[in-house]
Formats: structure tokens, sequence, C-alpha cells
């Protein structure tokens, strides 16, 4: 199967490359390279799918050196032309769609740059969907889509029509526009509605990442809500084994809603923030300094995923305790931070 993964050099899109290359797929992997984290930790992905920053520049096809099956381009979704010259020279199957402005904190500053990564990046990738007639577009939407939503655990049937991030309405747009172009162009969309992923590799904008690093440091972790968070900590293998058994689960005309689904991916098991830092703590042998703060606007308190709806589906079953996890996140993370 051809497949394309935008944002290939993102967190999930890099596992996602990896596990689809282990599989046999031939894989093209687009990502713009932005800055909005440390860019080197981008290219570190890169190279390990066998891609060199030396030989990586706007628009060239770079081959794997460690996989033929896999070409990587830095590419904008923004950039029309340029993607649509790339579904035109290459018949994708599938496009699993990563790429996108992410981060709830930063949209409070930065609106337009989700506006046009998220809304015209997205519009341009399904039309591009269309226009190639593509057998399955899945899409990355994201638990902030709940918003303040009180009822746990959260169900896809859910109103979620009160965002309190533009990061979250984003997310709604997506979903919103897929239904649209399913419904219109007959394009079967599948969008999953990730919870907190963690583990090696991980975005340093993410607690994970900011609290081990602040840990090793010897550095104050910012502590919002005075702690009473919760959230659905989901590890990166089940995050990706998630979304490889839906890619092969096609929606159809006889879903309930034709060519059109969503997903809850998450681990079900929502942990306190608290005992997250703990079992840092405990993996890496040392006491995390603690900073406590109230609450941050378009944060919210807890995240559960119900995740009913993909077990039934496609047998979906997230595996990994937060004990497991973080300790071999703890093991990625050390050995990162002593190659650099």
């Amino acid at each position: 199967m051809k497949v394309l993964v935008t944002g290939a050099a993102g967190f999930i899109g890099f596992h996602l490359v990896r596990t689809l290359l282990e599989e046999a797929h031939g894989v093209i992997g687009i990502d713009n390279l932005n800055d909005y984290y440390d860019v080197n930790l981008k290219y570190d992905r890169l190279k390990e799918l066998g891609i060199q920053k030396k030989d990586v520049c706007e628009g060239r096809e770079v081959f794997s050196k460690k996989n033929t099956r896999f070409r990587f381009l830095k590419m904008d979704i923004i950039d029309l032309p340029a993607l649509e010259e790339l579904y035109e020279h290459n018949a994708f199957e599938q496009v699993v769609h990563l790429a996108g402005q992410a981060g709830v904190r930063y949209s409070l500053k930065n609106p337009h740059v989700y506006v046009q990564s998220n809304l015209v990046g997205y519009v341009n990738v399904l039309e591009c969907c269309r226009k190639y007639t593509v057998k399955h577009l899945i899409y990355a939407s994201s638990s902030s889509v709940y918003g303040m939503n009180k009822k746990v655990p959260y169900s896809e049937e859910d109103r979620v029509d009160c965002p309190v991030s533009l990061y979250a309405a984003t997310k709604k747009s997506n979903e919103l526009l897929a239904h649209t172009y399913s419904h219109l162009y007959k394009l079967p969309t599948t969008g999953l509605r990730f919870f907190t992923a963690y583990g090696p590799w991980g975005r340093p904008d993410m607690a994970p990442m900011i609290f081990a690093d602040a840990i090793f440091g010897e550095q104050p972790i910012k502590v919002f809500n005075q702690g009473d968070m919760e959230r659905d900590f989901t590890y990166i293998d089940d995050i990706i084994g998630g979304i490889v058994r839906l890619m092969t689960d096609v929606p159809t005309l006889h879903e309930p809603q034709p060519f059109y689904r969503l997903f809850n991916i998450g681990n079900s098991q929502p942990v306190r923030l608290m005992d997250f830092i703990r079992e840092l703590e405990g993996a890496m042998s040392k006491k995390a300094v603690l900073d406590m703060y109230p609450m941050q606007a378009g944060d919210v308190k807890r995240t559960y995923a119900d995740t009913r709806k993909p077990r039934e589906q496609v047998n979906y079953e997230p595996n990994t305790s937060v004990n497991v996890g973080v300790r071999k996140f703890v093991s990625w993370f050390l050995s990162y931070k002593a190659q650099q």
C-alpha cells in the first residue's frame, strides 16, 4: 500500500512511518520542519528513518538510506500547487494527515498560524484527496474538542460545540470539513481524537517532556491548577496501534453518517498529574521541584477517553500501563540527553 504521511517528522508521524515501513508499505512523508519547537529533534527523528539533514531542502525528494520504501520532502501543506503536484505523481491509496500547528497555549498568542496550517492547509489536503481519488483519509483531531465537558468518560457522541481554545476550535472545524467532503464527494474519512500521547521522541512542548527535562536539570516544574488535574496519558505504541488498525477499516456508505467516522484514541485510564510526576521521579531517581500555579486559560481539568467505539470496530486495546510507559520514555530520554 502506498501511503502519504503529513507531519512525518513529528512525534506521532515519525512513529507511524517507522511502523508502516516495518509492515512493508511504501511511504512518502512530508513536513515543513517549522521551529515551533527545537527543529533538531525533528531532524534527529528523520535521521532514525534514514534521512540526513544535509540532504533536506525545500521541495527536494530524499530517499531513505535505511529503507528504499521511504521518501521524504520538506513541504508545507499551505503550498497547494506543490501539494497537488505531489498527489498527481503518486497514486496514494491512503493519506494519514498529522501535520498542523499543535499546542493549546501557543494558540492564545499566535492565532493566525493555526488558521493557516489547521484550516487552510487542511482544506488543501481535503481537496487533493478528493481530486486525486484517495481511498481513505485519516486525520488528527484532538481530545481538546471536548472543552469543558463535565461528563466523563468523553464519548464521540458528546456535544463538542463549546471549545475553550482556538486550537480546539480548529480541530472541531476539521471534523466538520471532513464530514462535508464525505457527504458531498463520498470521500472516506476517519477522524482520530488523540488523548495525551507520550513516549520516546515525544514533543518537548508537552507535559511529559517538560517535566522530565525539568527534573533532569533540577529546575522547577510549573504545575497548573495546584496539581488538581487528570490526563488520559496514552503511550505512543498504543496510539500507533489504533491508527494502523483503523487505516485498513475504510468507512463505507453504510455508516450512520456515510463514509465518515470519528474515534477516540486514548488509554481510557486517567492519571492524576501528581501521580504521573511521581512516576517520573521514580524512573529518574530524582525529586521534582514543584511550583504551583492556578488553572491556565484554555486548559481543562480532566481528560478521559471512552474507547468502546474503536474497541468494537477494530479491537483497539491499549495495554501499556503508565508505570511501564514512563520507564520506557525515561530510558529513551536519558539516552538521548547523553548523546547531546
